[in-house]
């Protein structure tokens, strides 16, 4: 079985930690070696709306490109995105990286423009997978966030998933939400 490295940008507005924790659930079930990023709240970015919870995961998966991503469309469905009646964004996961694979591969285009444009994806990142290098400009998530001059305000917010802290302490403590 041939492992690819995947990482995956989390989101909600709804119900934001039940829906995340269904959503990190669920990924735990089919991929391999995950691992989560620090949560962060920020306010929304393109839509009127409330707060958003963010986070990145990264893993590993035996899964081609497109049946991963079948396979979010289905978590977020069974989470309620595309529900009629829905109020706001209860999950939304994105592919922000497919190993090192650059390019548009049926209307999916990696690595996906919002690592370099939003923080609440850059962020976690940078902390998840600081030596990891951005396939498409060839520099580390850790030197792409200390360079990034993104005006958008996020802060760390305390998150627990199956009994793990994701978020440090000592990052709360230093990136306090503002009052």
């Amino acid at each position: 079985m041939s492992l690819t490295p995947v990482f995956l940008g989390l989101g909600s507005n709804s119900e934001r930690e039940p829906h995340l924790r269904a959503g990190l659930d669920a990924l735990a079930g089919f991929l391999h070696d995950l691992r989560c990023s620090p949560v962060f709240e920020s306010q929304a970015v393109g839509i009127k709306s409330g707060p958003f919870y963010n986070l990145v995961v990264a893993a590993q998966t035996d899964l081609p490109l497109l049946e991963l991503d079948r396979r979010l469309k289905i978590i977020e469905a069974d989470n309620g995105r595309y529900a009629p009646t829905r109020k706001g964004l209860p999950l939304d996961i994105d592919v922000l990286l497919y190993g090192d694979r650059v390019g548009n591969f049926d209307g999916l285009v990696l690595p996906r423009a919002e690592i370099l444009k939003n923080a609440f994806v850059l962020w976690p990142l940078a902390l998840l997978a600081p030596e990891v290098e951005h396939p498409g400009v060839k520099q580390r998530f850790a030197e792409l966030w200390q360079a990034a001059r993104i005006e958008q305000q996020l802060w760390p917010v305390a998150f627990q998933w199956r009994g793990a802290e994701l978020t440090p302490t000592t990052l709360l403590e230093t990136y306090p939400a503002p009052v």
